[in-house]
């Protein structure tokens, strides 16, 4: 094809403003290609030459090749210049541009337990730098110690094994699981030791890991009602049942129900989640024992105990079994920050091996320079100090909510779950509509899931879920008065939402 006529083809192409102008022409020349419009063999014209004729810069125009080149759509012969490649890298014949594979609605087919997954999920419509008021579930983040973080993290990086560089299959970090393993048995009163740690990418992980791991497609698993989506979307990934088990004040309450037996059992004794409810140490026992009558596996996600306002962190369901039934499941995501990804179970020994083997085989171990930097971290009490600053952020960061909502009610809230996490729930009164109310208060800057996003099962609980942790005061002031003359005019009238 003539440099003119090439170049003529290329003009309308280059049109996509949101793209920068050397990847606009790289998928103009693709295309060509792929149509047929330049032909394999065909010699292209210089870089030089090119740039010239659609007048941009030659380095544009290189950036173009040299993308074309290393996707096998072009070759560069030394001395002769660059030519189209006779056997092209995409398997659609010359002229056919290949596009997914639609389902009936018009988007990518996915596989049902993936709509499944994705149907009730509704992702965060934020990437700010104040979390807004009031998102549950996110620590504060500004105030983390992130300089000695990265001293440690840099001191760690240059004296690292070259060993690190390979696959290990250890299950973590050695001195990570020695420091977790004594941590754990101090602060939670777990029987454990350090080669019963698996470390983690995180809870998401932890949670695919262990449903692969030990239930089959179709088997049963109990959910809290109301409770954690994440669990539940993991469990669901994996083709499990599941059965969503209503909470009252003393935790999972299956025993007044007719329940099918269940292969695996989510639970979050210590805080439920969202309720914020702990477990009776009654209800625990009764659950573990028929945990051990049916065989079943007690999944313990203890995901923000350390922050308790009144009173030590509670002893772990974990450190009450006898009978080796109890996975506990724990995370940094709250006590340090989200994107570390470091997660960590507590397995009994049965499982160490198995479940050691099948992370190496399928999901691979976190970077061990971030594991030896939070075992570093963590044995010279820098998480200690932290976790103590923030259980005191956190109570005052609560109460201000707490009045802040009561200058709009002229009446303090009836706020749930308040001893201890990162948020609190607001009931409604009964059979309330929640979404009107939730919009009402998105188009006034304030943002809070409704409570019955957390139920599997048609809600029986009307609410607001409020995180206060990651939010700065200013905003929990502004936000709060606003949430409270929304709750009172909503109180007064639930109708009108």
């Amino acid at each position: 094809m003539p440099l003119e006529a090439l170049a003529e083809w290329l003009q309308p192409l280059l049109v996509q403003a949101s793209l920068p102008q050397n990847r606009q022409l790289y998928r103009a020349l693709r295309e060509l290609i792929l149509q047929g419009r330049l032909q394999g063999g065909q010699r292209l014209p210089s870089s030089r030459q090119l740039a010239t004729a659609l007048q941009i810069a030659r380095n544009t125009v290189l950036y173009a090749f040299e993308q074309l080149q290393a996707e096998g759509y072009v070759l560069t012969r030394h001395g002769a210049g660059s030519y189209v490649a006779e056997t092209l890298p995409d398997p659609s014949p010359q002229g056919e541009v290949t596009t997914p594979v639609e389902n009936a609605a018009g988007g990518p087919y996915l596989s049902r337990r993936v709509q499944q997954v994705l149907g009730g999920m509704q992702m965060r419509g934020f990437m700010r730098e104040r979390t807004p008021a009031f998102w549950p579930g996110v620590p504060e983040l500004a105030q983390f110690p992130h300089l000695l973080w990265q001293r440690i993290w840099q001191r760690q990086q240059r004296q690292m094994p070259r060993d690190w560089l390979g696959y290990t299959r250890a299950g973590g970090h050695q001195g990570l699981k020695q420091v977790l393993s004594d941590y754990l048995r101090l602060t939670r009163a777990l029987n454990c030791s350090p080669e019963q740690i698996l470390i983690t990418s995180g809870t998401q992980q932890s949670l695919d890991l262990l449903a692969r791991a030990l239930a089959d497609p179709g088997d049963v698993a109990w959910m809290e009602e109301p409770g954690y989506g994440g669990a539940s979307a993991a469990l669901t990934a994996a083709e499990l049942a599941l059965c969503p088990v209503p909470v009252d004040n003393e935790g999972l309450c299956w025993e007044r129900g007719d329940y099918p037996v269940p292969r695996l059992i989510y639970v979050t004794p210590s805080h439920q989640y969202p309720l914020g409810c702990v477990m009776s140490l009654s209800r625990r026992r009764s659950l573990l024992q028929y945990a051990a009558q049916q065989q079943s596996w007690i999944l313990e996600d203890d995901y923000d105990s350390e922050f308790r306002y009144d009173g030590a962190p509670l002893a772990a369901l974990q450190g009450l079994d006898r009978a080796q039934r109890v996975i506990y499941m724990g995370t940094l995501s709250k006590a340090c920050y989200p994107g570390l990804r470091l997660a960590y179970l507590v397995l009994p020994p049965v499982l160490v091996e198995p479940l050691t083997r099948l992370q190496a085989r399928l999901l691979r171990e976190p970077d061990y320079v971030k594991q030896a930097t939070l075992a570093e971290f963590i044995a010279e009490g820098h998480l200690a100090s932290h976790i103590r600053r923030m259980r005191q952020l956190y109570a005052a960061r609560q109460q201000l909510l707490r009045d802040s909502i009561a200058d709009g009610l002229e009446a303090e809230a009836a706020l749930l779950g308040g001893q201890g996490g990162l948020h609190v729930v607001c009931p409604l009164p009964v059979g309330s509509k929640e979404r009107p109310l939730m919009q009402q208060l998105q188009q006034r800057q304030v943002q809070t899931p409704p409570l019955g996003s957390f139920h599997l099962a048609t809600p029986q609980q009307s609410g607001l879920v409020l995180g206060y942790a990651g939010v700065h005061e200013n905003d929990i002031r502004r936000a709060g008065r606003i949430l409270g003359q929304q709750l009172r005019v909503f109180t007064a009238d639930p109708e009108q939402s």
